[in-house]
C-alpha cells in the first residue's frame, strides 16, 4: 500500500507544488485532504506556469486522479473557475474525484470572515477573507453545508435557515450589517449542483479500495507544519490540520496505510500573514530573497515576509509529522550570499532554547542563534546531481539535513519541472 503524505515544513509556499508535480508521473491518485482556496501552489511545466489554488497539483498529469478529500473545505464558484480556466488551456479535468462530504463555503462565510478581520483591527489574524475559517467553525458547530447537500433541496434550506439564524442576528446587531436572505443563498448554492454532479463520489471508499490494489496515492497537504490549529503558531493559523494526521481524518484513510510522510522546506523561511517569525529580515537581504525567490503568495497576492532558515522549526515538523525525508526547494535562491546564517537555536531570556517552545509568549520572544555557513557564487539551475554543486552549497545541503533530524531526499535548483536534484527515490 504505497501511500505518501507530502506537506509543508514551515509555514506554507514551501513548493509543495512543485514536489507533488515532480511525483505526479508515479502517482495514480493525488489528494487534497485540507484547506480550501487560501492554499496555492505554482507549477511550471515546459515555458507554462500554473497556479492552482484548490484543485490537487496532480491534475496536470494526465494519468493522475486529482481528489478532493472530505477534509477540505470547497468554494464552487472558484473551483469551477479553476477547472474553467484549465480546460481553456487544454488541461483534462475529468477525472477529478469531489467527496461528497466536504464542506461548502457559503456566501455568508466568506462575508462573517471579512467583516470579523475588519472588526477585529490590530487584532486580526491575518487570514485571506475566503470564508476558510467560519466554514471549518460551522463544521465543527454542526451547521455547515455538504457537497451532498446540495442534491436535496429540503435538507439545503434547512441547513442554511439554522446557520443563518445566529449568523444574521451577528451581522446586523454586531457588525451593523444587511441579512442575508436564506433563498437568495439556497438558489446560488442550487446553481451549482448540476455542473458539480459529474465530480462528486465516495471518495473515501475509492481511495481504500485503490490502496488496496496497490495502486500509489499521494496526499497533498496546504499551508503548512506552523498554520497547523492544534500544532502551529496559534491563533495566526489555518483552521484545519496541514500536519500528516490530517490526511488520514482528511481523506479517511487509516494510519497503518501511510508508508512515507515527506516535509517541504525551502532553503530559507517566509511566512504569509501576522504572527511570530524568528528568523525574519528587515534589510537588504530581506528584501533580496523576496526579489530573488519571487516571494508573492499565489492565491492573496501578499508580499511574503523572508527569513534565514529556522532549523528549530524544521525539527519541530520533522517530530510532529514523523517525517521521513525532506525535498528542499529553493536552494538557488541562495546562490551570491558569502556567507548565509542558520538559526540552529533561539534566545528566550537569556537562555538558548534548542526546540520549539510550547509556550506562545516564549515563541514570541524567541530571538534566533545563528551559525553562520559558507556561501556560493555559482550558478546552480542546471546541476543535475549532489555531485554537480558546488561545494560549500554541498555542505550547506548536509548542513540543514544533520540539523532537521530527515534525510533529504531532493533538492529545486529552480523553478522548472525538470530542475530537480533527485538523490533519494520517494517511491
Amino acid at each position: 500500500m504505497p501511500a505518501l503524505v507530502l506537506l509543508g515544513a514551515q509555514w506554507g509556499d514551501e513548493g509543495k507544488g512543485k514536489a507533488t508535480d515532480l511525483l505526479g508521473g508515479s502517482v495514480d491518485y493525488v489528494v487534497r485532504y485540507q484547506g480550501g482556496n487560501n492554499a496555492g501552489h505554482t507549477v511550471v511545466v515546459g515555458d507554462q506556469k500554473y497556479a492552482l489554488h484548490l484543485l490537487p497539483s496532480g491534475i496536470l498529469s494526465p494519468g493522475c486522479t486529482p481528489v478532493i478529500g472530505n477534509g477540505v473545505v470547497v468554494d464552487p464558484s472558484v473551483l469551477l473557475s479553476e477547472l474553467s480556466g484549465l480546460n481553456e488551456r487544454g488541461v483534462d479535468t475529468s477525472k477529478l474525484l469531489i467527496s461528497g462530504n466536504a464542506h461548502i463555503i457559503t456566501p455568508y462565510n466568506v462575508t462573517v470572515d471579512k467583516v470579523t478581520e475588519r472588526f477585529l483591527g490590530k487584532r486580526k489574524i491575518g487570514t485571506t477573507g475566503r470564508g476558510i475559517g467560519p466554514t471549518y467553525a460551522d463544521k465543527i458547530n454542526r451547521v455547515g453545508i455538504r457537497v451532498q447537500d446540495l442534491y436535496d433541496e429540503s435538507i439545503l434550506t434547512q441547513k442554511v435557515e439554522a446557520a443563518l439564524d445566529v449568523k444574521n442576528q451577528i451581522l446586523t446587531k454586531l457588525y451593523n450589517r444587511r441579512a442575508i436572505a436564506v433563498n437568495q443563498v439556497v438558489e446560488e448554492l442550487l446553481g451549482y449542483a448540476d455542473k458539480l454532479a459529474p465530480y462528486v463520489a465516495d471518495t473515501v471508499l475509492v481511495l481504500n479500495q485503490a490502496l488496496e490494489q496497490d495502486k500509489v496515492v499521494l496526499f497533498e497537504g496546504g499551508q503548512g507544519t506552523l498554520l497547523d490549529i492544534d500544532h502551529g503558531t496559534y491563533p495566526f493559523v489555518t483552521s484545519s490540520n496541514p500536519t500528516a494526521g490530517g490526511a488520514c481524518t482528511g481523506a479517511g484513510v487509516g494510519p497503518t496505510k501511510i508508508s512515507r510522510v515527506i516535509g517541504i522546506l525551502k532553503a530559507y523561511t517566509t511566512r504569509v500573514g501576522a504572527g511570530p517569525f524568528p528568523t525574519e529580515l528587515f534589510d537588504e537581504d530581506g528584501e533580496a530573497l523576496r526579489r530573488i525567490g519571487g516571494e508573492r503568495g499565489v492565491t492573496t497576492g501578499r508580499d511574503r515576509r523572508c527569513g534565514w532558515f529556522d532549523a528549530v522549526i524544521a525539527r519541530y515538523a520533522t517530530r510532529v509529522n514523523g517525517l521521513t525525508d525532506f525535498f528542499l526547494t529553493k536552494l538557488d535562491v541562495l546562490t551570491g550570499w558569502e556567507q548565509i546564517p542558520v538559526c540552529v537555536a533561539y534566545e528566550i531570556d537569556g537562555k538558548r532554547v534548542e526546540e520549539l517552545p510550547y509556550s506562545q509568549t516564549d515563541f514570541h520572544h524567541a530571538k534566533p542563534v545563528y551559525e553562520m555557513l559558507p556561501g556560493w557564487n555559482e550558478d546552480i539551475s542546471k546541476a543535475k546531481s549532489f555531485s554537480d554543486l558546488p561545494k560549500n552549497a554541498q555542505n550547506y545541503v548536509k548542513a540543514l539535513e544533520e540539523m532537521s533530524g530527515a534525510p533529504i531526499s531532493a533538492i529545486g535548483v529552480g523553478p522548472g519541472r525538470d530542475e530537480t536534484i533527485e538523490i533519494n527515490s520517494f517511491l
